[in-house]
Parts: structure tokens; C-alpha cells; sequence
């Protein structure tokens, strides 16, 4: 079996790669009999010459390859048929920009795994850069509040060389007296959690976040069942919420008369309520003004989030009673940072880790039988038909 790292091509360009070329010589170690080729590329993080140091043969054309394994979504046009890829393929949401994709993968009898379907049993994720959009989104968030406030001048992460570079920034700084809330208990949550605790951010308790006031600065951890309750009065159950929300209602505005840096590090789910809406961002009460969201649904849980932005212009302002976008500086705006592909700012850091997640966990599948059925869990797409675990896509596919 042969393995290729390919080139990413998609626009604007994205230095990461799955494989370092330190991961993927621990790979070969492992696998001596299995063949790990590279896809020349003049944007990825390591150069190519790294690849070559540690053995690899790296070649403009790697269609003899029998998996395909990458980051962004490959152009239809570079799909080779009869393959196994795996990308982030931004489909299974039924979103409407990739539907001729997914098509294209059926035609062409590929058979796709998403990175993000790549789950334990219990459906949690695997794998993923979600860390690193946490590290970045706190950190970008922070950038805003000292530009906006002329606080403190935080470089642009895309220009440091790494996380440890990113954490000397951030000793240079002073955080003023904030309340911070946090929402959401996986990767990207434990991602920004880390940036809050290296400034050495209190945290604390929901209930005492809910009900007092602090001379310096301090954060909540708070996960679904505190911001959604049931309609009933009942105490709502986490797992059955993430299978259902419906007959949940938001308990976010408790939150919202508190806060005044919201980071958004929750995962929602379709059919979830919204955290707040547009009505709720005019109510006098409503505090927050600074929010990092890096979940990034745009027009959807979190109101103030009405477009994604950009590596090269992250923050934009959101008049709550406009409903219009205004400079990230305006007065009484809501300033948003919403750059929705965080993790390309620390490509060297998010590579390394995410490498090393994808070696333990999916190379093994391919050698073992897939005895955890990690490669069946994932796999979206075979003999040009959806897997019946993505059979729900299949109106998204015909268009309705």
C-alpha cells in the first residue's frame, strides 16, 4: 500500500501538512513495508528538502498512490478516481458551497474519510486542529481588546514562529479587570483554556460568575447543560441533548449580563438553540463587547457572528442595533473575531500535533483489520454510493 501527502490547493493557501516529516519517518519505522511518497509543494511548512532528508521520495505526480491523505478540500478538477482521501471535505453539515464535491466523489468512485469523521465509538472526535484554533482564537481575541481599547500591541500569530513564541508575547501584557466566559469542553475549549491560564486568568465557578464582581480578571469554563435548559424545568442530560436539542430553550443571557469577552469554543449541533440572537444583543443588559468566536457559524448561535474573517483582517464590529457591521473600534459595537481557518496561523505547531494523533489513531485501522472500526465510522463515501452512516446526505446530494 502506498500513502501520499498531497499538495493543498486550495485558495488562499494553507501552509499545513498531516505529516511533519519527523511524524511521518515514525510512521515508516512503524511500517516498514508500507510506502509513504510526497507531493512536491512550494507553500507547505516544511519544504520539501525536509521530506528528502528523511528518505522520502517527493514527486510532482503522485497518482500512483492508493490513499490521498491532506488538509483542505481538493479541487474537483485534481480529484484522481478510485482513490481513498482524506481531507477536511466541509460536507457533512449539507453545506451548500461543497455539494458539487461530494458529487464529483461519487462520479469519480472515491472513497472519502473526513478528518472530522474520524470518532471513538461514542461519536467523540479523534483527531483534529481543534487545540489550535482554541490557542489562536484566545489569543486573537486578546489582540483585539488591546488594539481596540490602545491597551497593548499583540503581533499577528501568523508572524511567530511557534506556540512557545505566541506564550512570550502574551507575558509581555497586562489583561484588565474582565470577566471571560468560555463555552464549550472540548479541544478547541481546552485550546483557549490554556492561553487564559498562561496569563494567569482565575477561574472560577459558574455560580460565582453568575453573582459577583472582581477586581481582576477572571474566567468560566461553562459546558452546554449550563447555557440550554430544558422547556419543561427538568434537568436536562448532556448526551441526550447532543442527540436531540429540541425541547431545549438558550440560558445564555445569565452569561450575557455578566461578560465582557465571550470566547466561543463550543461545538453546536443542528437543531440546538442559539446561544443569542440578534434580539437579545439589544437589550440593555447585554454586556459582552468583545467576542472570539471560534466556532464560526456565521448567522447562526452566536448573533454577532454574521460573516467569517480573516487571517489578513480578523476583527470587525457588529452594531447590535443596526444588525450591521461597523468598524471593529465603533462605539457600543460588539467587536468580533471570527477567522474561521485559526489553526493556518500556527502551521508548524498544529502539523506536529496533528500528526501525531493521526499515526495513533487511523494508520494503525489500515493494518489491524480497522479492529476499532475507526475507518468504518469515518468513511462517507464507497463503490459510489454514501456509506449508510451518511446516507442523510443523499436529499443534500440531489439537490433539495
Amino acid at each position: 500500500m502506498t500513502f501520499a501527502i498531497i499538495k493543498e490547493r486550495k485558495n488562499p493557501p494553507d501552509r499545513r501538512v498531516i505529516f511533519s516529516p519527523e511524524h511521518l519517518a515514525e510512521a515508516q519505522l512503524a511500517y516498514p513495508n508500507v510506502r509513504f511518497i510526497v507531493e512536491s509543494s512550494d507553500i507547505r511548512i516544511f519544504p520539501d528538502e525536509a521530506y528528502r532528508k528523511k528518505g522520502f521520495e517527493v514527486l510532482d505526480d503522485v497518482s500512483e498512490a492508493d490513499v490521498m491523505i491532506g488538509v483542505k478540500e481538493v479541487p474537483i478538477e485534481n480529484l484522481i478516481p478510485n482513490k481513498k482521501y482524506f481531507f477536511f471535505s466541509h460536507t457533512i453539515k449539507k453545506q451548500p458551497y461543497n455539494r458539487a464535491l461530494l458529487r464529483a466523489m461519487l462520479e469519480k468512485n472515491i472513497e472519502l474519510f473526513d478528518h472530522e469523521t474520524i470518532v471513538k465509538k461514542s461519536g467523540a472526535r479523534l483527531i483534529g486542529f481543534g487545540r489550535y484554533a482554541g490557542l489562536v482564537g484566545a489569543y486573537n481575541g486578546f489582540r483585539a481588546l488591546g488594539l481596540r481599547d490602545g491597551l497593548f500591541n499583540l503581533p499577528k500569530v501568523e508572524t511567530l514562529a511557534d506556540l512557545n513564541e505566541v506564550k512570550s508575547e502574551l507575558d509581555k501584557i497586562t489583561i484588565p479587570n474582565l470577566k471571560i466566559l468560555l463555552t464549550g469542553t472540548g479541544k478547541v475549549a481546552f485550546g483557549a483554556k490554556e492561553i487564559l491560564d498562561h496569563l494567569g486568568i482565575k477561574q472560577i465557578s459558574d455560580a460565582l460568575y453568575l453573582t459577583s464582581q472582581f477586581t481582576e480578571p477572571v474566567y468560566v469554563m461553562t459546558d452546554v447543560m449550563e447555557y440550554a435548559k430544558r422547556k419543561d424545568g427538568k434537568v436536562g442530560e448532556k448526551y441526550k441533548f447532543y442527540k436531540d436539542p429540541t425541547g431545549y430553550e438558550s440560558n445564555f443571557m445569565p452569561y450575557a449580563k455578566e461578560t465582557d469577552y465571550f470566547i466561543a469554543g463550543h461545538f453546536y449541533g443542528n437543531n440546538a438553540p442559539y446561544l443569542f440572537t440578534r434580539e437579545d444583543a439589544k437589550h440593555s443588559d447585554f454586556r459582552i463587547n468583545l467576542v472570539a468566536d471560534v466556532s464560526c457559524d456565521i448567522d447562526g448561535p452566536v448573533a454577532s457572528t454574521i460573516r467569517p474573517s480573516t487571517i489578513a483582517d480578523p476583527f470587525y464590529g457588529y452594531d447590535p442595533q443596526t444588525e450591521k457591521e461597523v468598524a471593529f473600534d465603533a462605539e457600543n459595537a460588539i467587536t468580533v473575531m471570527a477567522v474561521d481557518n485559526l489553526p493556518c496561523e500556527l502551521p508548524k505547531d498544529a502539523s506536529e500535533g496533528f500528526g501525531e494523533t493521526f499515526l495513533e489513531h487511523v494508520i494503525p485501522a489500515f493494518f489491524n483489520n480497522d479492529e476499532r472500526e475507526i475507518l468504518k465510522r469515518a468513511k462517507i463515501t464507497e463503490n459510489g454510493k454514501l456509506t449508510k452512516r451518511f446516507s442523510y446526505l443523499q436529499d443534500y446530494i440531489d439537490g433539495n
